[in-house]
């Protein structure tokens, strides 16, 4: 573990300031939403719309198939970690309007106890995690996690709380009651046995900016050492940096300490952002959705290790390339879950019959 100096005591003052992202007024219709609501795991496809599914290239979704087959079918929950300093959190509100304009449900990314958008990157680790669990458990849909600065250094110490490398036993977290519950397993949706929550495989995380003086704060201790180290407990992995970023990048944005790397089989990529990306507000891109010509750009974006934004709009196009990739990843793995969950529902018929 790296050494912390005295001068972290300014960056801790500061950063300490932030706390849970501020409850959302209609906590309370979205919390019957949820209860009244059919689990993924139980979900009635209507006709025709399972081989539509099928059909879909997860590395290729357009905007027509989110609208008109996506939209039709549930959606894998996805996890917000805001970083530290206030009003950061704001920005990640931003990023959910921008995924609610794309055409993602608002239910799977509200935090249906107290509505708001994102945990704090102040949360435990071990809470998140089986947050995630008590999600699986009910959608039947792998959650996926999109961390921010001190959010993204928390969803990779998530990914080793999942893989066992720092407990033997994760308790379920109900976001609903917002409770532990007196238990470290879960049914399994797909199969129907019983399972802990250490072994859980989520299937999209992405970490922006994540290190840097960020390594200095006390909730990053526990992962800093095994930052840049991703185990199996995530299908795919996508490490965004950005040149420049002293507070949130290594050696400046420019050195390869920067790069995630499996540990094992897990799909793993490092995406360079280009130094004018500012480090606290580049999830802000709730502006991305207002020009279909900047949506149409995303929509058709292929994932790149260094992107570069080859056409110029209208109106404000700031932290496109950023927002592009995550959308590509998100649509990706709500195609591939959905898939995933039709065939295990295929799999449960046949064998009951």
């Amino acid at each position: 573990m790296k050494a912390k100096t005295p001068s972290c005591l300014f960056l801790c003052a500061a950063l300490i300031l932030a706390g849970c992202a501020t409850p959302h007024p209609d906590v309370d219709l979205l919390r019957q939403q949820m209860e009244k609501a059919t689990p993924g795991r139980d979900f009635v496809f209507p006709p025709g719309l399972k081989n539509k599914i099928l059909a879909l290239d997860p590395e290729r979704v357009t905007e027509k198939d989110v609208r008109e087959v996506l939209a039709l079918a549930p959606a894998p929950r996805i996890i917000n970690i805001h970083g530290g300093i206030y009003p950061v959190y704001l920005d990640m509100v931003s990023f959910s309007e921008f995924l609610t304009g794309m055409g993602y449900p608002e239910a799977s990314i509200r935090n249906p106890g107290d509505g708001s958008y994102s945990f704090s990157g102040y949360t435990s680790s071990e809470k998140i995690a089986g947050a995630a669990a008590w999600y699986y458990e009910r959608d039947g849909l792998r959650p996926m996690i999109v961390g921010h600065s001190l959010g993204g250094m928390m969803a990779v110490k998530v990914l080793h709380e999942l893989s066992g490398d720092t407990t033997e036993k994760i308790s379920v977290w109900n976001p609903l009651t917002r409770q532990t519950e007196p238990r470290s397993d879960i049914t399994d949706p797909l199969t129907g046995e019983k399972r802990p929550v250490v072994g859980l495989q989520l299937s999209y995380v992405s970490a922006l900016a994540a290190g840097g003086l960020a390594r200095l704060l006390p909730n990053a201790w526990g992962v800093d050492a095994e930052l840049r180290k991703i185990p199996d407990s995530v299908e795919e992995f996508t490490g965004f940096y950005v040149g420049l970023d002293i507070v949130g990048a290594d050696g400046f944005g420019y050195s390869s300490e920067n790069l995630y790397q499996a540990t094992g089989k897990a799909g793993v990529r490092n995406v360079q952002l280009p130094p004018s990306y500012g480090h606290f507000t580049i999830p802000a891109t709730s502006h991305l959705v207002k020009n279909q010509a900047i949506k149409d750009w995303i929509n058709n974006y292929t994932p790149t290790n260094t992107p570069q934004l080859d056409q110029t709009f209208d109106s404000d196009s700031s932290n496109i390339l950023w927002a592009a990739d995550v959308w590509h990843g998100i649509k990706k793995h709500w195609v591939l879950e959905l898939q995933r969950l039709i065939r295990a529902q295929a799999a449960k018929q046949k064998n009951d019959h």
